[in-house]
């Protein structure tokens, strides 16, 4: 420790606090709004405050408003932990405070994101000579990746996107199925193409696009066209058979962009790669690091084959900038001007584990989202709607009073989501899935153990038995 900077000092004791206090402190939000809004909403004082203070004071108005998110027994939604490497890389991140926009505002920036966007393409298995962009999250790798998809399908229907726009632009229209992610949805709304080009295709009963009703939707109709296929369901972490619909999305035109928010990463696990066979025939991709590659929030991954068409949806040109002939740079793959320069959390999370610690990490976070789904739907009262194949699992639990409908399941499932949640010991949500209230279970922290995995059984079969009073 220096005194030359205190408040950094100071904000170090906090967050050593905070990630050593993990395993002990509730998960849950233990303040309420009232609180967070009382401590918080101070008046802004007319001279400034001393910065140690300010941490200090930041630190104490902010005690019990934090999810413990970071914490082995965050089950609610796809969130990560932070790798001890790239929560380091992220601080030096902060105090180096670079514009990662282009390799003049930032050599080394460019050059980290150039040496961990390699990594990945080779650990994915995906084309080497692919171009990538480190986003935000996963929404924005769909804008990115469907802002070059845009621009392909355009340019080979005879229309220049980037000139000309869309105002008299041949109709696109967007295949995916009814389980995807709004995400996607949401991105078409961003890109000019809108919901209404979008057009589900019919799955099977687990959820997956099927061979049949990809044709059928394909020959509906004609013109320029994206198909959108799924690594990874939200609830259920299926996979679409990439081997079997690519072939027939390419073979009518279409450009195929795969979301894999979470369940692209698996393709770099031994044991689930299998699940992802023919990912690598898609047009583009979309994952988040900060699931299962442990980043700190945010980063996103874009990834896009025909680079062409990438930098074209992209790059921006102007006599200030000064752009490098030698290197790429970000600015040409982002749609970020000014940004930070979050590869260098990604390289350092990707130096920590290597090849076989990622695999290694991917393999152990499905197997203990599958001794919790197990474990729980093998409780009096609880009921296995999807054992896990990957790392999302769905649990009900029922109502024991004679007679009940599924209308008392759902309300007795979203009861003892409560009343889990309200211990402190784990945190999970609910979901309407097929028509019924589930409970979701999803697996993707380092930081995730056995432990954590009896603690939240303990927990759920005390909630369940707290109701039946």
């Amino acid at each position: 420790m220096t005194q030359n900077h205190p408040a950094l000092d100071r904000a170090h004791e906090h967050a050593a606090r905070w990630l050593e206090g993990l395993d002990t402190r509730a998960v849950n939000a233990t303040a309420t709004l009232e609180q967070m809004r009382a401590r918080l909403g101070v008046p802004l004082e007319e001279h400034g405050t001393d910065p140690v203070q300010i941490v200090d004071d930041l630190a104490a108005a902010t005690e019990g408003g934090l999810l413990g998110s970071p914490s082995g027994r965050f089950f609610a939604w796809v969130i990560g932990g932070t790798l001890q490497s790239a929560l380091a890389a992220d601080w030096l991140t902060s105090a180096w405070d670079q514009n990662a926009g282009l390799f003049a505002t930032s050599p080394a920036s460019a050059v980290a994101e150039e040496v961990a966007g390699a990594w990945l393409l080779d650990l994915l298995e995906l084309p080497r000579d692919a171009s990538f962009a480190f986003v935000t999250g996963c929404q924005m790798a769909h804008v990115t990746a469907l802002a070059a998809a845009r621009e392909g399908v355009l340019r080979d229907a005879g229309w220049n996107a980037t000139q000309d726009g869309l105002f008299g632009a041949p109709r696109i229209r967007v295949l995916a199925n009814a389980t995807r992610h709004d995400s996607v949805d949401r991105a078409l709304r961003f890109l000019g193409i809108g919901e209404r080009a979008l057009i589900e295709i019919p799955t099977d009963g687990d959820g997956r696009v099927t061979e049949a009703s990809l044709r059928s939707t394909l020959e509906a109709d004609s013109g320029p066209t994206i198909v959108v296929l799924a690594a990874g369901d939200l609830n259920t972490g299926v996979f679409d058979s990439f081997r079997t619909l690519i072939p027939i999305a390419k073979a009518a035109g279409a450009w195929v962009h795969v979301d894999g928010a979470f369940g692209l990463m698996a393709r770099a696990s031994k044991s689930k790669r299998h699940m992802l066979d023919g990912v690598d025939l898609a047009d583009s991709w979309a994952a988040d690091a900060h699931k299962w590659l442990n980043v700190p929030y945010d980063s996103g991954v874009a990834i896009v084959r025909d680079r062409e068409a990438h930098y074209n949806a992209m790059t921006v040109h102007a006599s200030y900038l000064e752009a490098s002939h030698e290197v790429r740079d970000e600015i040409d793959y982002n749609p970020e001007f000014s940004r930070r320069a979050r590869g260098f959390a990604l390289y350092a999370a990707l130096r920590e584990l290597g090849r076989e610690g990622l695999s290694t990490l991917i393999d152990r976070c499905c197997a203990h989202c599958h001794a919790i789904v197990t474990g729980i739907g093998a409780l009096p009262g609880a009921e296995m709607l999807w054992e896990p194949e990957l790392d999302q699992g769905l649990v009900r639990f029922l109502d024991p009073r004679p007679g009940a409908t599924d209308a008392d399941h759902d309300a007795r499932t979203d009861a003892v989501i409560t009343a889990i949640n309200a211990t402190g010991e784990a945190f999970f949500a609910g979901v309407t899935w097929n028509g019924r209230r589930a409970m979701r279970v999803s697996v993707v922290n380092w930081r995730t153990n056995e432990t954590d995995v009896a603690r939240t059984i303990a927990a759920t079969q005390r909630a369940i038995a707290e109701l039946a009073r």
